[in-house]
């Protein structure tokens, strides 16, 4: 596996993150004090919202293997990857077809520490990191065209990685300028913590952000439904996260607060 050079930011630890936020909720290991403390507050606030991260690790899972299995891409960017957890993208996409070709993004040092040891391809694929930030999209379809050829179609993965883009950052033309750089025949696959869904999902974010120096804001799904302007939403459309093609019974029955969906670009 491949990584760019960028050097990393200095890691600092008494500030929750919210990659390593995310590791504590669901019981990993790869996390300090300060996500600690941030997680058990959001926890309070929200007590269903480690279900709600599971099933949006299931909604990529499902996304990638449809965009593989069904739609026939080969090639992935995902923008937002996390700590390396189960069923990462590149290992549904390449357990399907081994050629299949992942760039993976994030600007969490942690996190690249875990990209280079954990995130390896099959042999007839390839898999690449770039330490990048969702704000810096030329960056990012620059280093990606290194590995993607932007002439064949390209699933772009944004999954719960929008709702820390702020709309003084321009989150919508961010998005349309990755879009706009992928052929005819590309996908997105997004999901998005939704302010209009779970109770306590808002000030669980609210308690996030006292703690972060990311700062998470919640959208309605009218809001993320903007994302997809453009595109063709392809089967159940824009639902909640355990409602996209669920291949098994849900985590619970409380729904999650968290939106999905994934359209074809015309």
């Amino acid at each position: 596996m491949a990584s760019s050079e960028r050097t990393t930011d200095a890691l600092d630890t008494s500030v929750a993150h919210i990659a390593r936020v995310y590791d504590y909720l669901l019981g990993g290991k790869d996390n300090f004090e300060a996500d600690r403390a941030a997680g058990r507050a959001m926890l309070s606030a929200y007590p269903d919202i480690a279900n709600a991260m599971r099933s949006n690790r299931q909604f990529l899972a499902r996304s990638v293997r449809y965009l593989a299995a069904d739609e026939g891409i080969r090639q992935f960017l995902d923008i937002g990857t996390g700590i390396p957890t189960a069923n990462n993208t590149h290992e549904v996409a390449q357990s399907i077809a081994p050629d299949c070709r992942v760039v993976y993004v994030d600007r969490d040092p942690v996190v690249l520490i875990h990209a280079r040891a954990l995130l390896t391809s099959e042999p007839e694929g390839v898999t690449d990191y770039i330490e990048a930030d969702i704000s810096e999209p030329q960056a990012i379809l620059d280093h990606a065209a290194t590995v993607l050829d932007f002439s064949r179609p390209i699933a772009l993965m944004l999954v719960a990685i929008l709702h820390f883009v702020p709309d003084a950052d321009h989150p919508y033309e961010t998005v349309a300028s990755l879009l706009d750089a992928l052929p005819s025949g590309s996908f997105l696959a997004l999901s998005h913590p939704g302010s209009d869904v779970a109770a306590g999902a808002s000030e669980a974010a609210r308690r996030f952000n006292d703690r972060a120096a990311e700062q998470a804001t919640l959208r309605s799904r009218n809001d993320v439904m903007r994302f997809f302007d453009g595109l063709d939403l392809v089967e159940p459309g824009l639902v909640q996260v355990e409602d996209w093609r669920p291949t098994t019974q849900p985590l619970a029955a409380s729904s999650t607060s968290v939106w999905a969906g994934v359209a074809r670009k015309p």
